[in-house]
């Protein structure tokens, strides 16, 4: 596959309007260079401005989807998105280290198949939830979603239930879990897991939601406010704890994840004393 022409000029930016090179974009980490407008990120990308140099080590790298439903052709789409991804499905999880600190990474691809949540999607997902609680380290997900894979029916739907009570074993053992919702954030995935973490954070201008605007409003037969399901009406309406730029997430999750660091367990005998 030939390289991209860094050279050429993109068309005009959907936040103002500006036109920009490529090299510019993606020196400043896939935003617009004028307005900071977020373009969307693939998992191979955010890796490389998130993580140390060379710690991020991958985990159930060779799940790969069937068909549950023996629905024609779904097969053929697999492939062609595993091509356009370059991802065996939508989900990328590994270990890695963030400023030296350790913790379990995973980050969705909106380029699979909208980054669709299948049966392979809840499994990784819950895999790494649980490696989390088993090795006790903190645990971030970078959501990009358009919702449960209708392709395999019933077994996408029941994914929701079980990254929900993986998350839960998260929470049971106080570990820290932290969310960060991308463009877009939607259906099963906002129903489920994206919503279950202790810190969610959301990038600028990232759709979050259950159901579309246009559905919502041809269900209610309203015209929704300007910016709906966008993540700055999200903060207001306390739906996302902090909206962060991509150039701040690396140290702000850093920050984050010192101060949710396990309090030291108390000495057994100066309790009995207490």
């Amino acid at each position: 596959m030939p390289s991209p022409n860094t050279n050429s000029t993109n068309p005009p930016c959907p936040g103002c309007g500006a036109q920009h090179k490529q090299e510019a974009i993606d020196t400043a980490l896939k935003t617009c260079p004028g307005c900071g407008y977020h373009y969307r990120m693939e998992p191979q990308d955010r890796i490389q401005y998130l993580t140390d140099p060379g710690s991020f080590t991958e985990f159930s790298a060779n799940l790969s989807s069937l068909n549950p439903i023996d629905l024609a052709g779904y097969e053929e789409k697999l492939s062609e998105a595993e091509v356009k991804a370059r991802m065996k499905d939508a989900v990328i999880t590994g270990t890695c280290t963030i400023d030296g600190k350790p913790l379990i990474l995973g980050l969705m691809s909106f380029n699979f198949m909208g980054g669709s949540m299948g049966s392979v999607v809840g499994e990784k997902v819950t895999r790494a939830m649980l490696k989390a609680a088993e090795e006790k380290l903190p645990l971030i997900i970078y959501t990009t979603s358009g919702g449960a894979r209708m392709q395999e029916g019933i077994f996408s739907l029941l994914q929701m239930a079980k990254t929900s009570s993986a998350a839960a074993e998260l929470d049971k053992a106080g570990l820290p879990f932290f969310i960060v919702l991308c463009d877009p954030t939607t259906g099963g995935v906002t129903a489920s897991f994206a919503m279950l973490a202790d810190v969610t954070l959301a990038e600028p201008g990232a759709l979050i939601g259950f159901a579309g605007p246009r559905v919502i409003e041809g269900t209610i037969r309203q015209t929704l406010p300007e910016g709906f399901q966008r993540a700055e009406f999200q903060l207001e309406k306390g739906f996302v704890d902090l909206i962060v730029k991509r150039q701040d997430q690396r140290q702000l999750l850093s920050r984050l994840i010192d101060l949710h660091r396990a309090a030291p367990a108390a000495d057994s005998d100066n309790m009995e004393r207490t």
